[in-house]
């Protein structure tokens, strides 16, 4: 019984790796979507976060069985509860990777955002990009200098969130409602990505010190 218990407990990492490949190739994919127009990238997001959605579900079914068959302690339970509490976080992840898409494919064939935004979105898709490559190598690794270093591509990402908003409400801005509303979600949808990734990162911190007291706020 302990062989599989700790068989299961393997697969339910695994599955938390095979999930976020999957939503690193959707936030890359979204982002190029964004920046270039490409209605073909976008409709593949879109359709693709169906299977995230599903590998998400499947996931807490598994760790949900576990807790009810095993009742894991200490480590083992740690590796359950943090299962759950990441999966939600990818599965939304996901989502936010499917509204950035979902952008791209309601202005084709025009750009989503005015020419003097495009350089900041596009810094902004490069580090959502970077964190979810990051955040993969994290789950597979539980190597807590990546851990740090999503902290610190979030902390950019703050900045041109910020930066947004300000160029949006300042007395130069000349677009147009559309534009404003637009960049507006494109921003905060780009910053709730990290934030998401940032969660995630403090959730492998606690399993791999078992205390949240040392997981920085």
């Amino acid at each position: 019984m302990r062989e599989v218990f700790q068989q299961e407990l393997r697969e339910v990492q695994d599955r938390l790796v095979e999930i976020a490949g999957l939503v690193e190739r959707s936030i890359e994919l979204a982002t190029r979507a964004f920046n270039e127009s490409n209605v073909t990238l976008a409709e593949q997001v879109i359709v693709g976060d169906h299977a995230i959605d599903q590998a998400a579900l499947a996931l807490d079914e598994l760790a949900i069985r576990i807790l009810a068959r095993q009742q894991p302690v200490a480590r083992d339970l740690r590796i359950v509860v943090s299962a759950l509490r990441v999966s939600a976080s990818l599965e939304r992840m996901g989502d936010l990777a499917e509204h950035i898409a979902q952008l791209a494919r309601y202005r084709f064939p025009e750009k989503v955002v005015p020419a003097s935004l495009r350089d900041t979105f596009y810094e902004l898709g490069q580090l959502d990009v970077a964190i979810a490559r990051k955040l993969t190598r994290l789950l597979k690794t539980e190597d807590l200098e990546l851990a740090e270093e999503i902290r610190n591509d979030d902390d950019r990402i703050d900045e041109l969130h910020v930066g947004v908003f300000d160029a949006v409400l300042g007395e130069t801005w000349k677009g147009a409602a559309v534009d404003t509303v637009d960049a507006t979600l494109a921003s905060r949808y780009h910053e709730r990505f990290a934030d998401h990734a940032v969660g995630i990162a403090k959730n492998i911190q606690y399993l791999a010190t078992g205390d949240f007291s040392k997981v920085e706020a």
